[in-house]
């Protein structure tokens, strides 16, 4: 056992000077089998050594927030697609509000509670969770580029738990009444997110006409566009082949969806994808519940969860259960699966009884 006074400490025979530099705690050894009044002398040596800078001993490595912005968005505009960089743009002009000025080692659990919590009373229920994140990918770079040397206080008991939100996903009546209000191309492009579960903006209006091979029913999405940037290779469906087909002999340069003068290609179709849901009084549907409705059918139909996620392009299995929603009327028809008519038993009165639990006849099956 050891005591502890005037930060020296003694363990067994030995003295050690205990001690906080800039955040970090220090051990150093002073001497064994000494007298108190030898460890303290030795100990006020080691305290001007250290300030002086002698005792290898120096401080950590720090950075301030606006410089670790600023070279965090060099590496993201170098690594990540221009909406993601957008986006974090976003998230750090928010975070700057409250730690521009600051060194990184002086953001703290309690500083960031206290910026959650504004940022709850301003109504940004969700968009604090991806600031935080931003935050906590903006550190974690720092340490890696050794820009900082310290702890990532940022952690997932900070994060606001959200809502999952709302399922969404086309029914095929649905679809049928959004194509019948859409126009080419905008009618094709809602296709290909239905069958081929492409994101409509990065993988959609993005597709050249070398990427999609007719003969073999196949289209690729380049890895440049996609959003984990991997090469994405998927079957052209039967609905989609025809469309597709028009669309490219339309197109007089190398792209698939292009606008009447047949040679520029699209950058957005919000506005009109929205016309589109308004004239078919569709409600809660965004460019990407056509993704969702990919990913719920090919599930409802029996593909395997591997499959669905080789043919959308998610990371991981588990990220497919996002997409993957069941429809009413399968739930119905999945109940009834287990009901005494499915296994081939019929419900008939006991004899005798006019009341009570009926009968289980067992039914055979005659062949015609």
């Amino acid at each position: 056992m050891g005591y502890r006074r005037d930060a020296i400490v003694k363990r067994r025979n030995t003295w050690w000077l205990d001690f906080r530099h800039h955040g970090r705690r220090y051990q150093v050894r002073l001497g064994k089998n000494i007298s108190r009044d030898a460890a303290a002398e030795l100990a006020t040596v080691r305290r001007a050594d250290i300030l002086r800078g002698d005792a290898g001993i120096r401080k950590p490595k720090d950075i301030p927030f606006d410089k670790a912005a600023e070279l965090f968005l060099t590496w993201v505009a170098a690594n990540k697609r221009p909406k993601t960089l957008s986006n974090f743009r976003e998230c750090l002009r928010q975070l700057s509000k409250s730690f521009a000025g600051k060194p990184l080692s002086s953001i703290h659990t309690f500083l960031l509670e206290k910026y959650k919590l504004k940022r709850l009373n301003e109504g940004a229920k969700v968009a604090v969770n991806r600031e935080l994140s931003c935050l906590r990918l903006l550190i974690n770079k720092c340490l890696e580029w050794k820009e900082f040397e310290g702890s990532n206080p940022v952690h997932g008991k900070l994060m606001v738990k959200e809502n999952p939100g709302r399922v969404r996903f086309l029914e095929y009546e649905e679809e049928d009444e959004l194509l019948e209000a859409s126009s080419e191309p905008l009618r094709t492009i809602i296709l290909a997110g239905i069958y081929a579960g492409l994101r409509i903006q990065s993988e959609a209006l993005t597709l050249k006409k070398d990427c999609v091979d007719l003969k073999r029913r196949q289209l690729t999405v380049e890895a440049s566009n996609h959003k984990n940037r991997i090469i994405k290779t998927i079957p052209i469906a039967s609905e989609l082949l025809e469309p597709l087909k028009a669309q490219i002999e339309r197109s007089q340069c190398e792209y698939v969806f292009v606008q009447r003068d047949g040679y520029t290609p699209y950058r957005s179709v919000r506005t009109a994808f929205e016309t589109a849901c308004e004239r078919a009084t569709l409600s809660d549907v965004t460019p990407h519940v056509l993704r969702h409705t990919f990913a719920s059918r090919l599930v409802m139909n029996g593909a395997p969860l591997r499959t669905v996620q080789e043919l959308g392009g998610w990371k991981t299995v588990a990220m497919v259960a996002r997409y993957a929603h069941l429809s009413e009327e399968h739930k119905q028809q999945s109940v009834e699966l287990i009901g005494r008519k499915a296994a081939g038993f019929s419900l008939q009165p006991k004899e005798g009884r006019s009341s009570g639990l009926p009968k289980l006849v067992k039914t055979k099956t005659v062949g015609v």
